[in-house]
């Protein structure tokens, strides 16, 4: 893996416009679910909590997102801005996915970022409850990959 610390505009401080625009290129490439390429949007020296789980540096986190989608099958997230300040954002999302035995789940969570001033998260602090659903309630339904702008958001699906 490379170890390059390269610049991610949007960069802090951020307005709402940039903000709006940071989460949304988090979760086209979590939707990737190209595991070393998203890596790159974190700091080589980044730190997380991910559940119960807590990750330190750049490699961990790429090894952590490649068991998190070799885990759950048909990925689809969708993330909203919550509130930002500075070089912070916070957002909330939920994503929908399957397991090995074709159990469906909807993942709520909150995520509270910090970035460096070259765009890069530093801090990923990240609380999440998955909840069983029937095949038959999934609200997810574009092709894998990037959600396609006109798919509502989490507001517009009352979530």
């Amino acid at each position: 893996m490379t170890t390059i610390q390269a610049s991610r505009p949007p960069l802090p401080p951020f307005t709402r416009e940039t903000a709006i625009q940071k989460v949304r290129l988090a979760e086209d490439g979590w939707n990737s679910r190209d595991a070393a390429k998203v890596a790159m949007a974190y700091s080589i020296d980044t730190n997380w909590r991910n559940r119960s789980e807590f990750i330190k540096g750049r490699e961990q986190a790429q090894r952590f997102l490649e068991r998190k989608w070799n885990k759950e099958h048909e990925y689809r997230l969708i993330k909203e801005l919550w509130a930002f300040d500075g070089n912070r954002i916070a957002v909330r999302y939920a994503y929908e996915w399957k397991d090995d035995s074709g159990n469906w789940f909807r993942s709520y969570g909150n995520e509270n970022w910090e970035f460096n001033p070259d765009g890069l998260m530093v801090n990923r602090y990240a609380s999440l409850n998955d909840v069983p659903i029937k095949e038959s309630e999934r609200l997810f339904h574009w092709p894998l990959g990037r959600r396609p702008d006109d798919h509502p958001g989490l507001s517009e699906l009352g979530l």
